[in-house]
């Protein structure tokens, strides 16, 4: 049984980008692909969408390189945990190195990145910082 699948799913991402795979892939739920989708918007992978395989739906995400083979993504880190579930106001969200990186907020609004939820003025859950 998987404890914490956000946990999972970064740690496929870190694995694939450290391998120099294309792409990785993990079980789908729709939190896992508001996350993915944030990301994408941020420029950090290319492309996420579901396949099945064995008749399951699973979640492909696609790993961006830079021009030297370096994976974009130096750092993940989950901040919100099962055990310890961190929580942010409009204004205490804070920026992921100097704006470098994105954190990932899930807010009223849906899940969204830290300049969107401050854009729109909410706060939520800070469930996980990439740069």
């Amino acid at each position: 049984m998987m404890t914490d699948p956000i946990a999972d799913m970064l740690a496929r991402i870190r694995n694939a980008g450290t391998a120099r795979h294309a792409q990785t892939a993990c079980p789908t739920s729709q939190l896992k692909h508001a996350v993915a989708n944030v990301l994408q918007e941020a420029g950090f992978v290319s492309d996420v969408h579901v396949e099945a395989r064995h008749g399951r739906p699973v979640l492909l995400i696609g790993i961006r390189y830079d021009d030297r083979g370096k994976p974009l993504i130096a750092g993940l880190k989950r901040v919100s945990k099962p055990s310890r579930r961190v929580y942010v106001g409009k204004d205490d969200i804070n920026k992921v190195r100097n704006g470098l990186g994105v954190a990932v907020l899930s807010t009223s609004k849906g899940v969204v990145s830290d300049e969107r939820a401050r854009s729109e003025s909410v706060g939520g859950e800070l469930l996980c910082e990439v740069w």
